[in-house]
């Protein structure tokens, strides 16, 4: 799954009007959103001036960026004032004191010192790999509990999942984290949502679901080539976790995607997954279904516009998904050579 940042301000605070999801500026009344969390940015930037903390100031003014429209005078200014905050700090800064002196001045334990400073860069480089580091951690739970093979077969699938999020993210020019694995949880990928349009949102989300379905065919030739039951159940078992990650809920997937989608398409969605119940036999569709019915009746903020891309490309997937479990062996299933 991908995590992005909550919208929290759906009416603008000086005319009223309702806000687009993600809107940096008002327009009615042109007013700025967060002009209350830029103000209160500038008040401790400024503080922080005042006291000679200059790398922390510019810090400050810098996270206000995400919160002005890219080409206002605002950003521009906060972009020429941090440079030079940036080169004010570096006239500044005294040179740092060298290892001798550290260990002269500290006796014996003066080279216990050196070593632990320099140490600070090894420990930034491994800190620096929690991707690769919670990955070996999550082939391990999965290694434990289903044995080597599948365990590490299952760790890719999921890998290959939130890579689908990662890629997507990237090649539209956004900030993105490597993915990160919470062993027996799950994993996710870090982003910076604020601005971006509900329809990119819900493609990024469902990219994770469609590269997720090809890691699955990929299995599935495989078995179909070698007659191995470790493929097909890597195949089957990577479609269900994906399709279970559509259920339009909370952080899942398919509850980003859905935030895209107005309520006849909700609707549209509700009755294919029924369709694709009955006609597949498959159970989890009935929940993808369940939280289409909650999208429905429930939830209360719809997009200002519908995204009929949005529906169809989530329809895609489900079917796809749907496919891919209908041929595997397994419980509810069939086999492609049966």
């Amino acid at each position: 799954m991908s995590t992005i940042t909550p919208e929290l301000i759906r009416s603008c605070k000086r005319c009223s009007r309702e806000l687009a999801a993600g809107a940096l500026v008002c327009d009615q009344c042109q007013a700025l959103v967060h002009s209350e969390r830029l103000d209160q940015l500038a008040t401790e930037a400024k503080q922080l001036e005042a006291a000679g903390n200059l790398r922390q100031a510019r810090e400050h003014w810098l996270m206000g960026l995400p919160l002005l429209p890219p080409n206002s005078r605002q950003a521009d200014w906060i972009q020429q004032h941090a440079r030079s905050l940036e080169a004010a700090a570096n006239q500044l800064q005294p040179p740092p004191p060298s290892d001798n002196q550290w260990a002269k001045k500290l006796g014996p334990v003066g080279p216990i010192a050196v070593l632990l400073a320099k140490s600070k860069v090894l420990l930034t480089a491994i800190f620096k790999l929690k991707f690769l580091l919670s990955f070996v951690a999550f082939i391990g739970i999965y290694w434990a509990r289903f044995g080597m093979t599948f365990g590490i077969g299952f760790a890719a699938l999921i890998l290959i999942h939130e890579m689908g999020h990662f890629i997507d993210i990237k090649r539209r020019g956004l900030p993105a984290e490597m993915p990160v694995f919470l062993p027996g949880l799950g994993a996710y990928v870090r982003w910076q949502a604020l601005g971006v349009p509900l329809e990119t949102r819900a493609a990024i989300s469902l990219a994770g679901p469609l590269a997720g379905f090809f890691a699955s065919l990929a299995c599935a030739v495989l078995w179909s080539q070698t007659g191995n039951p470790l493929w097909a159940g890597l195949a089957r078992a990577g479609a269900v976790l994906n399709l279970l990650n559509l259920i339009p809920v909370w952080v899942l997937d398919g509850g980003q995607a859905a935030l895209a989608l107005s309520k006849t398409e909700r609707i549209v969605l509700l009755t294919a997954c029924l369709a694709l119940w009955l006609v597949l036999g498959e159970n989890m569709f009935f929940l993808v279904a369940l939280g289409f019915g909650y999208q429905v009746f429930f939830a209360g903020h719809l997009p200002a516009r519908p995204s009929r891309a949005t529906t169809v490309y989530f329809l895609a997937v489900l079917i796809a998904l749907g496919v891919m479990i209908r041929m595997m062996p397994g419980q509810g299933g069939q086999g492609l050579g049966n």
